[in-house]
């Protein structure tokens, strides 16, 4: 198949269609999920998830966290490593049940609609898992399979995705072994396109990519977002990128939401003149510091 200037356009058709269908059929069944301007995509209410650790004893990960993603939002948590920003979103795409709280994505409970949801949803985490030894084009077309999309009709598609994400075309039928860390974390961003999921989870999805390879990506979801009408919640450690990607964008220090609001919101707020320095007031720590701290912890 070859591809012109009708490509990128084409993408977001699909996509479009797909989501367009995902919604007539939840809402045939659940007619009180409708999706209106400014209704909540996403709410956590006082959500909290402890571990038992043989060194820690009980840890908490999350620690009493509320927030809310309005439809068509690009919401960044960002926070060190150690946070609780991945428990949090493990938690947002059904992978962990909340100890206490609760969590509804488009009205739907996560526990007692836990099938419509996931209907609903897709994530992206650095620690994507693939089938290694088939190509990055044979793990896409058997997870579109999953989701209802035959191969004739989602080979076609994730070909424009990955060539959007700047994916060499030579290399997508080679064994995904074969293939860099950051070329694998743009097949696993393309899956979660290709599935047209209503609200995108990404867990720190440009982590291992070079500095080109994060444009590309960020470009990607901001396009996304704006064509397809998508929401789109993000973890990430880097400020730059919280600050390019996201609308609003909350802090999580220790498990806890400390800081919430728009980049230009939280400068004010704190009299500071950049998102470093809001970090370091809400934390106490600069964020590489931060980083570093909760590395030692787990020597």
């Amino acid at each position: 198949m070859t591809f012109g200037p009708w490509a990128e356009p084409t993408v977001f058709w699909f996509l479009k269609k797909r989501r367009e269908n995902e919604v007539a059929t939840l809402t045939a069944t659940r007619p009180e999920v409708i999706r209106t301007p400014g209704r909540d995509a996403l709410v956590a209410e006082a959500v909290t998830k402890t571990f038992k650790s043989s060194r820690d004893g009980i840890r908490r990960a999350v620690d009493n966290v509320s927030l809310r993603v309005v439809r068509g939002e690009i919401y960044g948590l960002l926070g060190a490593n150690g946070s609780g920003k991945s428990t949090l979103i493990r938690m947002f795409s059904t992978l962990l049940t909340p100890d206490e709280g609760e969590v509804r994505v488009f009205g739907l409970d996560i526990r007692a609609d836990e099938d419509a949801v996931k209907r609903l949803i897709n994530r992206v985490s650095v620690e994507a898992s693939f089938f290694k030894k088939l190509s990055a084009m044979e793990n896409l077309v058997y997870s579109a399979r999953l989701y209802g999309v035959g191969p004739d009709e989602s080979r076609g598609k994730a070909l424009a995705i990955l060539r959007r994400l700047g994916v060499d075309m030579n290399r997508v039928d080679e064994p995904l072994e074969q293939l860099s860390r950051g070329m694998q974390q743009k097949v696993a961003i393309a899956r979660a396109f290709l599935t047209a999921p209503t609200l995108l989870l990404l867990d720190e999805p440009t982590t291992g990519l070079d500095i080109r390879s994060k444009r590309e990506v960020q470009t990607f979801v901001r396009d996304l977002r704006d064509e397809h009408d998508a929401t789109i919640l993000l973890t990430t450690h880097d400020l730059d990128e919280a600050e390019r990607l996201s609308d609003r964008i909350g802090i999580l220090h220790d498990g806890r939401l400390v800081a919430e609001g728009t980049a230009d919101e939280l400068r004010a707020r704190h009299g500071a003149t950049a998102l470093e320095d809001v970090f370091m007031s809400v934390t106490g720590r600069r964020l590489d510091e931060a980083d570093a701290a909760a590395e030692e912890k787990t020597k």
